[in-house]
């Protein structure tokens, strides 16, 4: 469905994710193309031509590096006949409804039909307009690089027919998206949009805006996760040169100054006395055996079949965006004005209104672009305390987490105990139950956020069972759990249990979520069941898996990697799948253990299957950095608890994958498919997490249990 909307220029709207019999007073008894819609319905994608020939969709999502912004334009630019570099796609600020979430993988998914047909009823009205002008059959015209073409090779840009082409209402030609076959710029490598203007500096972020008065801030936190300043003595860093504010606040002490350098000057000189938070006697072992304690017993196995078992413990793990989190926030009497990265700007602005007690009208957010975000930018923690720092200081303010302050205070990837057992009988898997607890957040309901207003987006939802319990990912796809006798895997009968720990542990949706651990512990499982019956992994993958696309990945994997090829002492290959999001992806690693404590992945190959994918280059992107992921969290990316504490505070110590630690080659082959896209963003990560495992434990003759494996 897409609307005209009344402008002076070309400017059409599709639903997104909504009711579009109800959407901008749409009568269903009428053809879409025939309403007129006064002003923009919120809920919409929308797409002008302008008179500069610029093609602009204002698009309801953010841009954290993932590469949304050029997919998007590159949809446009196929069904317009338009060039790329003629199309703009800046981001759209805070909506008051519809769907603006980025997350789950979604974003490319739920755009595809509603932007494509968006821009083939643009250019049907384009060409419509064109026709009328020379008085020449609409059908004989064609459409290139952003303009109309004649037979006779009279031409007209977009931009000079956009006037015309806004009173159109029924198109002379179809309104239909191009048939696949016809595509010559989705399913092209393409080259970021925005690439050269973020190497040369020109993309903005927030830590570059220059708004009006704004001053640069830092906070003083406290030494444990939840801690309060009880005593403030202020007086040296007030004296400070270049300071105007020091404030106190839920979170710590605010310093206002006239640069970061005075700023964090000001805060070292605070002399502050802190109560210490509610994890104080808490350590690793403490949470550990908690969890341990939480996982639910797993059922009784099957008579007369044998058991293959693991535990398995994953660490926390910190989400570090390159780009630390930045918000700007003009907070007055009578409204407010943010600027910062979200994925979840509509949810930011009601908590911040509520923060700062305005009505949500009056709180406007203008949404920038992330530099990495792995979900961290799903909460705004940071942009309700900029409003709440602005609000007391007095004047705007551009506030900026350090390195620490996220890893220490900021959200993170929970810990979690797997218990996992499959029955195997006559050489098959007969059952298979896994049984999961986690750390689960107590925080705000401590009220250690900003007032307990950063409610956010903590952590998907436990997958429940008609039973009531977990259904393991073996037997679960994106839309949610299925019958046991469905799945990944033919495993028999399929069981899982959940269990939690609450903990005043600021939580966060870290990218692939449950998946990034329990397939990686299943998938390690997969492979011991293999072992013990004396199958090569990949075949007993092969004669077990029920997908046939997850098969064809598979042996793309094997075969381009040369799965089962001679390799010295202490080296090896490591195999894992995994299929969500309507996706399938399978990777093989080869690993050079002979430093048993020092590792390294020395090859990836990956194979998605991805439905349609859009820019090939940027899926091998995505791609590439779930590899790395996969071996940083495996290897040697965690955060340890101290005595309430997070004992990392940087990349000096939150050992993330560095440039020596990436494998020396990579290869992602994406498999054919005519399907619709899938998600991909986070798809990799469980794979390539499991490869790894599986790599070392092959090189090493051990079996890993706790990851990272430095742990």
């Amino acid at each position: 469905m897409v609307y005209s909307l009344a402008a002076s220029t070309l400017t059409v709207a599709a639903p997104i994710a909504c009711d579009t019999s109800s959407a901008a007073g749409a009568e269903p008894a009428r053809r879409p193309s025939d309403v007129v819609v006064t002003g923009t319905d919120e809920e919409m994608l929308v797409l002008e031509v302008t008179e500069a020939n610029k093609v602009v969709v204002r698009l309801p999502r953010v841009e954290v590096g993932q590469g949304v912004t050029t997919a998007v334009a590159m949809m446009i630019a196929e069904e317009l006949d338009a060039r790329l570099v003629d199309v703009d796609i800046p981001l759209a600020d805070a909506r008051t409804k519809g769907n603006q979430y980025t997350g789950g993988s979604s974003s490319v998914s739920s755009l595809y039909g509603p932007a494509r047909k968006l821009a083939a009823t643009a250019r049907a009205k384009l060409v419509t307009a064109a026709a009328r002008r020379w008085n020449v059959p609409a059908r004989s015209l064609r459409t290139r690089d952003t303009k109309v073409i004649a037979p006779d090779g009279r031409s007209a840009t977009f931009g000079s027919l956009t006037a015309s082409a806004a009173g159109i209402q029924r198109p002379d030609v179809s309104t239909k998206p191009k048939p696949a076959s016809r595509h010559r710029v989705i399913g092209k490598p393409t080259t970021r949009i925005d690439a050269r203007d973020i190497v040369t500096g020109k993309a903005k972020y927030a830590g570059d805006l220059a708004v009006a008065g704004a001053k640069p801030t830092v906070v003083a936190r406290p030494p444990t996760l939840g801690g309060k300043p009880v005593s403030v003595d202020s007086r040296a860093a007030r004296a400070m040169p270049g300071v105007h504010a020091v404030v106190k606040v839920a979170s710590g002490v605010a310093v206002v100054a006239d640069s970061f350098h005075h700023a964090f000057k000001a805060r070292d000189a605070l002399r502050i006395t802190w109560a210490p938070g509610p994890l104080a006697p808490v350590s690793d072992n403490v949470i550990r055996a908690r969890l341990r304690a939480a996982v639910p017993p797993l059922a009784d196995p099957p008579r007369g079949s044998a058991q293959t078992e693991g535990q398995f413990e994953f660490a926390f793990v910190s989400h570090a965006p390159m780009e630390v989190l930045t918000a700007v926030a003009d907070v007055r009497a009578d409204r407010a004005e943010l600027w910062f990265s979200s994925q979840t700007p509509m949810d930011a602005r009601d908590s911040i209104a509520s923060a700062v007690g305005l009505p949500k009208s009056k709180v406007k957010v203008h949404v920038m672009r992330g530099g990495g975000s792995f979900g961290r930018r799903l909460n705004y923690d940071a942009a309700i305390e900029a409003a709440l720092i602005s609000k007391a200081a007095r004047r705007p303010v551009k506030l900026m987490w350090s390195r620490a302050d996220d890893i220490r205070h900021g959200r993170m990837r929970p810990a979690s105990h797997h218990r996992i057992r499959a029955s195997h009988a006559q050489g098959r898997v007969v059952a298979f139950t896994h049984a999961v607890a986690s750390v689960s957040e107590s925080y705000e309901r401590e009220g250690l956020s900003a007032q307990g207003a950063a409610k956010g987006f903590a952590r998907r939802p436990a997958r429940v069972s008609a039973q009531g319990g977990v259904t393991p990912a073996v037997a679960v796809r994106a839309a949610g759990p299925l019958p046991s006798d469905s799945g990944l895997y033919n495993f028999g009968r399929v069981s899982g249990d959940y269990g939690s720990v609450e903990l005043a542990i600021p939580i966060g949706a870290w990218r692939s979520v449950d998946s990034g651990t329990s397939r990686t512990a299943e998938e390690i499982i997969v492979d011991e069941v293999a072992r013990s019956l004396g199958r090569d992994p990949v075949a007993f993958r092969r004669t077990t898996l029920r997908n046939k696309a997850v098969k064809a990945a598979l042996d793309k994997a094997a075969s381009a990697g040369d799965w089962g090829r001679s390799m010295p002492d202490g080296h090896a290959q490591g195999v894992a799948v995994h299929e969500e999001y309507g996706s399938c992806v399978a990777c093989l690693v080869e690993i050079d253990a002979t430093d048993r404590k020092n590792p390294r992945v020395t090859k990836v190959v990956m194979a998605a299957d991805v439905g349609t994918a859009v820019n090939p280059r940027g899926l091998e992107a995505q791609l590439m950095g779930t590899a790395i992921d996969g071996i940083s969290t495996v290897l040697r990316a965690g955060l340890h608890i101290d005595r309430g504490a997070v004992r990392e505070s940087s990349y000096a110590d939150f050992h993330y994958a560095r440039q020596r630690h990436a494998p020396l080659h990579f290869e992602a082959h994406i498999m054919p498919s005519k399907g619709d896209p899938g998600g991909a963003g986070e798809l990799g990560v469980p794979a390539a997490a499991g490869a790894v495992a599986n790599a070392y434990a092959r090189a090493t003759g051990s079996r890993p249990r706790r990851f990272p494996l430095s742990f």
